[in-house]
């Protein structure tokens, strides 16, 4: 029988993120580690980036863990859950969008502790945003667990379930917000009678550099405030920006992205 420590079903960006992250951060060994991917060109990649974790197509009946990451599309959500605690898996982390806690225990049965959570694509350079909530089985230490592992990638929060589809919608599909404005300021650039090549730079250290302000703790509105003199060429833009209404643009996106995960749950 081979024995595992941790299970991670789904060798994607996001799985492969926290095996990394757990890795680095001394947290758990390679050789507790398995991780479950259906795509052969896939494991093949995982067993170059993971020396010593072994990376199968399924798990089997001679296969046992203590616990899983399910980072599988929310369809399949339910069914890993499933299968992994039939080889022994005693608390379960999902980071699978919209999937319920309600579905996830129906799936793994009585006793087993579930947390549900929402990382984002930025822990696949060690600066996510997480949050999870425990169910119904899980204790204090089991949420703590999920915590640090969630934590080897980055930041956590831990909230009712109740916010979790929203938080989805804000920082789970927040990166691709800030990517879309960061490809119109592009093409805003290119607009402009700017070479693309050098536009492309500056807008990448604009990113870079701005999230270092923001990182600061300073608050936005105070940042932005900084920037914007009276009457000045920020405060030209801006004021377009106001008239658009990008405010409720943002608040509409999110929204939209909140319902979707609340669809996907059910």
């Amino acid at each position: 029988m081979s024995q595992s420590t941790l299970a991670v079903i789904g060798g994607g960006n996001m799985g492969a993120a926290l095996v990394g992250g757990l890795l680095e951060s001394g947290a758990v060994a390679a050789r507790d580690v398995l991780v479950v991917e259906v795509v052969a060109a896939r494991r093949e990649t995982l067993s170059t980036m993971f020396p010593g974790v072994r990376v199968i197509e399924a798990l089997s009946a001679t296969d046992h863990c203590d616990a899983a990451i399910v980072a599988v599309k929310p369809p399949d959500a339910a069914a890993a859950a499933g299968v992994a605690v039939k080889v022994g898996a005693r608390r379960i982390l999902s980071i699978a969008a919209g999937v319920t806690i309600a579905t996830l225990e129906r799936a793994c049965g009585s006793g087993i502790a579930v947390v549900r959570a929402m990382p984002n694509t930025p822990a696949l350079v060690g600066a996510g945003a997480s949050a999870i909530a425990g169910g119904t089985a899980a204790s204090d230490s089991d949420v703590a667990w999920a915590e640090s592992i969630l934590g080897s990638v980055g930041i956590v929060v831990r909230v009712d379930e109740s916010q979790l589809d929203a938080i989805t919608g804000l920082t789970g599909s927040g990166p691709a917000y800030l990517f879309l404005v960061a490809e119109s300021l592009i093409e805003a650039g290119v607009n402009a009678g700017l070479p693309r090549e050098m536009v492309d730079d500056l807008v990448r250290q604009l990113f870079v550099g701005s999230s270092k302000l923001l990182a600061q703790g300073r608050p936005p509105s105070e940042l932005r405030a900084q920037v914007t003199s009276p009457n000045g060429t920020t405060a030209a833009g801006i004021a377009v920006l106001e008239v658009r209404a990008l405010r409720a643009v943002f608040d509409e996106a999110v929204a939209a992205a909140t319902r979707r995960s609340r669809e996907l749950g059910s």
